[in-house]
């Protein structure tokens, strides 16, 4: 499937396995399976399926065939620091019922990068989500984890959820108000 068909029927070729959403249960989709991907953004893909909307990891669906592998982008003309690549790590990981990363939607609070004497970084992340009891909650958490451990030079990563101040749709970007209709 190439990325730009959303919202075509697709039928699963191997097993796959997914996050059911909002809740986070853990669920295989059977070979065989329709799906109907709503939303390919960032490290995840969002879908319809008969059991409700599920998540799936993008490694997972390009592992089964349902999307071509992503190809990396350019080297940009200025190197980036750390904490600038913590921030593009976190704007990779998109709400799965929101078209939108959890930077844009200001979930995430702020971003702290302390240089170990030892060597490496540690970094600590505060953010929130849009609702106290979503389930995906812990599993936005470990994306966001994953994605900044990946990062040459991290050492220790820490995601903490804090629910002061509550989230609200005045902490999204103009962009995600306008991609979202809001503007």
């Amino acid at each position: 499937m190439k990325d730009g068909m959303l919202n075509e029927e697709i039928v699963t070729k191997a097993e796959l396995a997914a996050l059911q959403v909002p809740v986070g249960n853990a669920v295989v989709l059977p070979a065989g399976s329709r799906i109907y991907i709503t939303q390919m953004l960032g490290n995840s893909i969002t879908a319809a399926t008969d059991i409700g909307m599920v998540r799936i990891a993008r490694a997972e669906a390009e592992r089964a065939g349902i999307c071509a592998p992503e190809t990396p982008c350019e080297a940009q003309q200025e190197p980036l620091t750390l904490e600038q690549k913590v921030w593009n790590a976190l704007s990779s990981v998109y709400d799965p019922e929101i078209p939108v990363d959890i930077v844009n939607l200001g979930l995430v609070y702020s971003v702290e990068v302390i240089e170990q004497k030892e060597g490496g970084a540690c970094v600590n992340v505060r953010m929130t989500l849009t609702a106290p009891g979503c389930g995906m909650g812990p599993h936005l958490m470990a994306e966001a984890e994953a994605g900044i451990a990946a990062l040459e030079g991290v050492s220790e990563v820490n995601v903490d959820f804090v629910w002061d101040p509550p989230w609200n749709q005045d902490m999204m970007t103009e962009e995600a108000k306008m991609q979202l209709g809001m503007l």
